[in-house]
């Protein structure tokens, strides 16, 4: 039985004959979470009760499996490193009437990093969208106060050369993402 979860990954749950050698999975089209061939595997204690098929024994273990589908490639950012860039970033938001998702964040800034790659992946989900990145210690400081940032770091929406919307990432990246993601669909 396989469970889809709002983001692409799913749960495979197999119930264990023995405890040695458990059935081998055969999705070809997704790779186990946690890297390696055979992946990580969550041992369950059922609690009883009816199953898929056949009943289970109370204290029966059950295999379970997660998967993660790699539905998009990652899309590198382009750089902005100069007042020009940013008017010529937000010029073709507004000649082509998409968003534009620009990163503001610092090479010392360790949360900047770790989010960028993740920030990449989402870029391969939306084609139409455009993502950019701009490190605030290699910029004048006019571009940073044109995007009024005061916190790093911090991802905004821009459509049709006005700001819409930030996701300022202090906190968890998992939430970074989902609420990057949530930016994008209101303003798509």
């Amino acid at each position: 039985m396989a469970l889809l979860a709002p983001s692409p990954r799913a749960l495979c749950v197999r119930e264990a004959a023995t405890a040695a050698a458990p059935p081998p999975h055969s999705p070809a089209a997704c790779s186990t979470v946690g890297g390696g061939a055979a992946g990580r595997a969550l041992w369950v204690w059922n609690g009883g009760g009816m199953g898929m098929g056949r009943r289970r024994e109370r204290g029966e273990r059950v295999r379970a499996e997660a998967y993660f589908w790699d539905v998009s490639k990652p899309v590198e950012m382009e750089e902005i490193d100069s007042m020009e860039k940013l008017d010529e970033a937000l010029r073709w938001s507004v000649e082509n009437n998409q968003a534009v998702v620009i990163d503001w964040m610092a090479s010392w800034c360790r949360k900047c990093i770790y989010l960028k790659p993740r920030i990449e992946k989402i870029a391969g989900e939306y084609p139409g969208v455009r993502f950019y990145f701009v490190d605030v210690n290699k910029v004048p400081q006019a571009v940073v106060k044109r995007g009024n940032i005061t916190k790093m770091p911090t991802i905004q929406l821009w459509k049709d050369g006005e700001w819409k919307a930030e996701v300022i990432g202090g906190h968890k990246a998992w939430l970074v993402m989902d609420e990057v993601r949530e930016m994008i669909q209101k303003n798509k």
